[in-house]
């Protein structure tokens, strides 16, 4: 008996990175279909709309058949159970961030005890790059092309030429 083992991986991808990118090619490894959630972050203060965050984990998933992207607006719960998720990805790039995700995997388990999170760690050479980081960095004027693929960071270059950081949320 061949199971369909279907897992969500959400974020905010503001912008995908090349450790979210390389966590969706280890998730691609354990699990049969992957949906990646882009959250529509009401709370934060994302650089790039919702619509153009999509198009972004679109085009850097391509190449991965079984990988779908949906955008999702509430709690990831419900985004989540509302699929048929089994699991739910969580990428871990230090200590510091294992707090945080143990944190939140225990609440999630509490409100979806049927799906178990796993958490997964990107190479090496990805463990620190975060969308933070890269969005400064790149609204700044600094050289991000290490971080994020090539569409990306044209995304990225015409935001920074644009020179405008979005209104606040809230």
């Amino acid at each position: 008996m061949s199971l369909d083992v279907l897992a969500v991986y959400p974020g905010t991808f503001d912008p995908i990175t090349l450790g979210h990118e390389d966590v969706i090619r280890r998730a691609c490894q354990l699990f049969d279909r992957v949906i990646v959630g882009v959250a529509a972050a009401h709370h934060k203060r994302t650089l790039f709309s919702l619509p153009e965050r999509i198009e972004m984990v679109r085009e850097a998933a391509q190449c991965y058949p079984q990988v779908t992207v949906e955008p999702f607006d509430g709690l990831v719960r419900d985004f989540v159970v509302g699929r048929g998720g089994k699991a739910m990805v969580r990428g871990l790039r230090a200590v510091t961030d294992f707090d945080y995700e143990f944190q939140l995997a225990g609440m999630n388990r509490a409100l979806m005890p049927e799906v178990e999170t796993v958490f997964l760690t990107p190479s090496d050479r990805f463990q620190f790059i975060s969308s933070t980081f890269v969005r400064e960095i790149a609204l700044l004027g600094g050289e991000v092309d290490k971080f994020v693929s090539a569409h990306v960071l044209m995304a990225l270059k015409a935001k920074a030429a644009q020179g405008t950081l979005p209104p606040k949320k809230g």
